[in-house]
């Protein structure tokens, strides 16, 4: 099951966090570029200090204990969320609430 949700994220595209049981450590933001029998083939960066390194490493099927994923994000500025107030007329939802429509009388 596993490897079926690996090859699904795979041709997804998406980023996704791995443990690595076998070195107790996490591959962070991870692309995962190829599987092929029980190797899969991460592409992944790490900061240190000055630099940026880029990284790409083979790992045994067997050996991820865990993969996560982002599903969303917000972020940290003091940004105010979009309201529907600041939405275009044509998106915006109508103001009658369905209670509205059952009023006993």
């Amino acid at each position: 099951m596993l490897h079926r949700k690996i090859y699904q994220l795979h041709c997804d595209g998406r980023e996704v966090w791995i443990f690595l049981r076998d070195q107790q450590r996490w591959i962070e933001r991870a692309q995962i570029l190829d599987i092929e029998g029980d190797l899969v083939t991460l592409r992944y960066e790490t900061e240190e200090e000055d630099e940026v390194c880029s990284w790409e490493e083979m790992v045994r099927l067997e050996s991820i204990g865990s993969v996560m994923q982002r599903l969303s994000m917000v972020p940290r500025t003091n940004v105010d969320p979009l309201v529907s107030d600041d939405c275009p007329e044509a998106e915006r939802l109508s103001d009658r609430h369905p209670e509205a429509n059952n009023d006993p009388g």
